[in-house]
């Protein structure tokens, strides 16, 4: 048992270290800004859970991929999400019906739990924290208090995240939030390209 609970709190602390400053953090805060805080947590929290089975489950496979190849997944999966996010953030609308509607926005809850889980899984795939819970799964050979350690500290992130959108989604139109996110989303794209390429 003790070993469980150093299993749990390795990969509680370095998944907690490594996500606070992250992209899991601004795309689940550019999440609440369009959708209802509940939804959105729901769906994140449930793409962190596949997420940390499938590492765990795997332990050690996910880091015998070659670092390019994931690289290069990550670039592409971030400017599409640069993409979507810059061409809504610029779209042509009326500021005031527009901040209106993204303020109360009437997105069924499942509609925004899903989108919200996909983002975070298409984010978060081959991420640092998913390959540190796989090393942390094959090195304590505890993959279940590894996967929840994780689990859990990406729960706690996301919940910040939550909490800090809706504040920000009070006193900044979204649309503003959305091009920034673009800018930083492109900045990732840029990063794992040059890391797929050299």
């Amino acid at each position: 048992m003790g070993s469980d609970l150093i299993a749990f709190a390795s990969a509680f602390a370095l998944v907690l270290a490594v996500e606070l400053p992250d992209k899991t953090l601004v795309a689940t805060l550019i999440l609440t800004t369009r959708y209802r805080a509940w939804p959105v947590f729901v769906g994140v929290s449930a793409a962190f859970a596949v997420q940390c089975v499938i590492a765990a489950a795997f332990g050690g496979v996910l880091t015998l991929l070659p670092d390019q190849v994931v690289a290069g997944v990550v670039a592409v999966l971030f400017a599409l999400g640069a993409f979507l996010l810059l061409r809504e953030g610029f779209a042509k609308q009326d500021d005031e019906v527009a901040d209106a509607q993204e303020a109360n926005p009437t997105v069924s809850f499942w509609r925004a739990a899903l989108t919200s889980f996909g983002v975070l899984f298409a984010a978060e795939w081959g991420d640092a924290s998913q390959i540190a819970t796989a090393g942390l799964s094959a090195r304590y050979e505890s993959p279940v208090w590894v996967g929840l350690g994780a689990w859990v500290a990406l729960v706690l992130v996301a919940g910040i995240a939550v909490l800090v959108g809706r504040k920000i989604a009070e006193r900044i139109k979204p649309h503003l939030i959305q091009r920034v996110a673009g800018v930083v989303f492109a900045g990732f794209a840029l990063f794992a390209a040059y890391e797929a390429i050299f």
